[in-house]
């Protein structure tokens, strides 16, 4: 599927950024870079592995969800293995979280251990055509693999934050070898972990308009999600989930930011803006030649 606001393009350049930044610490570092450098990344990469391996049951755990059959969830199993089939994807498994706070995600390492989970609270709130747009939505994330992409995003920021840390506290071997600024050694230490972080969450930013728009095109009905959005903007500010330390580590997989954001908040946002993804499906309706409207 093509990509009108070059999504991939965007994603690729901002791990260029995240590696910018990440060589900057061990530059920083010196002569001992290599050692710890590997040392750090061989770490994160091993937590960021079990994470992503498990990244089904971690999420599905975090919102208590349960396994539910066709029968109780008839529409749900019919959207689902609607779209799966038309992608020509194995059907994932489906779950229901007993939350009142409206929201849907997906997971799995890869389309043949996915998962897609709906709270009772947006199965209440959408009409179907809505659901739908979701639910491709969802599945669009499985199909891109964007649970890999995020997990690689939070594997070079752990490990980016990890080294300015030790820089902080033990020094970089590049101030003392070889004269550098230690006022931009300091900078730097501090500034990297806020740059990486605020390159993950624009990583997954993007990852959300992508999904937007490849659901979009897997479902033909752009303005079925754009309402949905609009309902889901409302619905989670009314009925915000709370902020345990569960919770907050697979918020970025729901497809509305399940918190109530204000002020800096919204800067560390894991979702874009509701309007402007609205704006982008809208628009998007309009190229394909849709003419609906809520």
């Amino acid at each position: 599927m093509g990509h009108q606001h070059y999504n991939g393009l965007k994603t690729a350049a901002l791990f260029g950024a995240m590696w910018a930044v990440l060589l900057g610490v061990g530059w920083l570092l010196g002569g001992g870079t290599p050692k710890f450098l590997l040392f750090f990344t061989a770490l994160g990469l091993l937590m960021t592995a079990y994470s992503f391996w498990n990244s089904d049951k971690i999420a599905i755990k975090a919102m208590r969800a349960r396994p539910v059959s066709e029968l109780e969830q008839p529409v749900m199993y019919r959207i689902v293995r609607e779209l799966s089939t038309a992608a020509r994807q194995p059907m994932p498994r489906l779950y229901v979280s007993p939350t009142a706070a409206p929201n849907a995600f997906a997971t799995g390492r890869n389309p043949q251990n996915a998962a897609v989970c709906c709270t009772e609270g947006i199965l209440q709130l959408l009409d179907e055509r809505e659901l739908r747009g979701v639910l491709g939505h969802e599945l669009m994330h499985v199909y891109n693999r964007d649970i890999l992409t995020s997990s690689l995003a939070a594997a070079v920021a752990g490990v980016i934050t990890s080294l300015a840390q030790f820089a902080l506290f033990f020094g970089g071997g590049s101030d003392r070898d070889r004269g550098g600024n230690p006022i931009a050694g300091l900078l730097l230490v501090l500034l990297a972990p806020l740059a990486s972080t605020l390159i993950q969450l624009a990583i997954s930013r993007t990852r959300e308009y992508d999904a937007d728009e490849d659901g979009a095109r897997l479902t033909n009905d752009p303005l079925a999600l754009a309402s949905a959005l609009r309902k889901l903007e409302a619905g989670t500010k009314a009925r915000p989930l709370p902020q345990d330390r569960e919770l907050t580590n697979v918020s970025h997989l729901m497809i509305a930011n399940p918190f109530r954001g204000q002020g800096l908040a919204k800067m560390f946002s894991t979702h874009p803006p509701m309007q402007d993804r609205i704006a982008r499906l809208e628009a998007q309706a309009g190229q394909q030649g849709g003419i609906t409207r809520y």
